[in-house]
């Protein structure tokens, strides 16, 4: 056979061909292509050899559907997806995990990164924890996974975390949840959710889990200072473009080779190059979180690898050293890469999962006020 008649390489092994000719075809511009093609996509992405998805765990309920109606039965009624529209009239999807035969211990809410979903690492993530005896709940942001917005896109961090904020306080407020203790779970980009989340909440959150926290991105992904001033006069003008230059941040974030490609399998995540106000909105927020970490005040738990190479693991030694709590614990994962939960192998993978287990069971059974 001639190289010019020779098939095309597969991108996924034993894929449906026409399937993949859909997917990789389909613009992911906006939420409702997105949808369909995670529907058509699912049970390809379970199906895949990672140790988050092979774990076995029994009486874990699942719903995916949006805040309120999540709220009203997180329980053993009805399935299936929905979604409502948000205090801004946006449509968000999200998702909780929780154990089913008996009360959860806490609420735990997590927030995903730039590149991830909640449908799926994070999924395999969430019902570890559920496994655990917790009620585990995330979303995904507007612009990102299953919710409505312009894919990959980020007109302000502050608005993001507004409506992150909006949807975990419905989680808190549902009568079946009164008086357990809460606990932001934010992973790399979803740790600066979390510690925005925390200043404007202060008081409201018994603890926070911090896996890689993008308190600062690192040196060698931001763009050199001449590029940034030209990406800032270019965002005013062109703010959804994707023109902001970046490393392949999976082969900086994940260890081994195998679950690196294994990120192809998370179809609706955003791959393409940061749109540009998205990249500036990220590295504001980056140095207005550094400036306040003398702020954070609660219960938390630091997480991440010594080589790290996407997020700086400087920072979150500055963040333990600098945090006003008076309970702060840092584990550092000698020579692993930013995504510890994902990336490395599979023991050292739970050894972090246990890790933060660990320290919810500490957390979870000490006594909460009462409001």
């Amino acid at each position: 056979m001639s190289a010019a008649s020779a098939p095309a390489p597969r991108r996924w092994e034993g894929v449906d061909q026409a399937l993949e000719r859909m997917v990789l075809r389909a613009c992911l511009d906006q939420a409702p292509e997105r949808r369909r093609v995670r529907d058509a996509f699912k049970d390809v992405q379970l199906s895949i050899d990672h140790c988050l998805f092979k774990g076995q765990y029994s009486d874990i309920g699942t719903k995916e559907k949006l805040a309120i109606l999540m709220i009203i039965g997180c329980g053993s009624q009805g399935s299936g997806t929905s979604y409502e529209k948000n205090s801004r009239g946006v449509e968000i999807f999200s998702k909780c995990w929780y154990p089913e035969n008996h009360r959860i211990k806490a609420i735990v809410c997590l927030c995903h990164g730039y590149g991830d979903t909640c449908t799926f690492f994070l999924d395999g993530i969430a019902r570890k924890i559920a496994s655990a005896g917790y009620g585990v709940f995330a979303l995904d942001y507007p612009g990102f996974g299953l919710s409505e917005g312009l894919h990959g896109f980020i007109p302000s961090f502050d608005t993001l975390v507004d409506d992150v904020a909006e949807h975990f306080t419905k989680v808190k407020e549902n009568p079946e949840h009164r008086g357990l203790p809460s606990f932001l779970f934010g992973q790399s980009m979803g740790g600066a959710v979390a510690l925005k989340i925390h200043f404007k909440q202060p008081n409201e959150w018994d603890g926070a889990i911090l896996v890689a926290p993008m308190c600062k991105i690192a040196d060698d992904v931001i763009p050199p200072w001449p590029v940034q001033q030209v990406l800032i006069f270019m965002a005013r003008l062109l703010p959804k473009e994707k023109l902001v230059p970046q490393k392949d941040l999976a082969e900086l974030a994940f260890k081994e080779k195998k679950k690196q490609e294994q990120c192809s399998y998370n179809v609706i995540a955003y791959k393409d190059k940061p749109r540009l106000r998205t990249a500036l909105e990220m590295l504001r927020t980056t140095k207005e979180i550094e400036s306040r970490l003398e702020e954070v005040s609660l219960p938390i738990i630091i997480l991440h690898g010594e080589g790290d190479l996407v997020t700086d693991p400087a920072v979150s030694k500055a963040l333990y050293d600098k945090a006003k709590s008076s309970d702060k614990t840092l584990r550092l994962y000698k020579d692993a890469y930013h995504a510890i939960l994902e990336g490395e192998p599979d023991e050292a993978i739970f050894q972090v999962l246990d890790d933060i287990i660990s320290w919810l069971d500490q957390h979870s059974t000490k006594k909460v006020p009462s409001s």
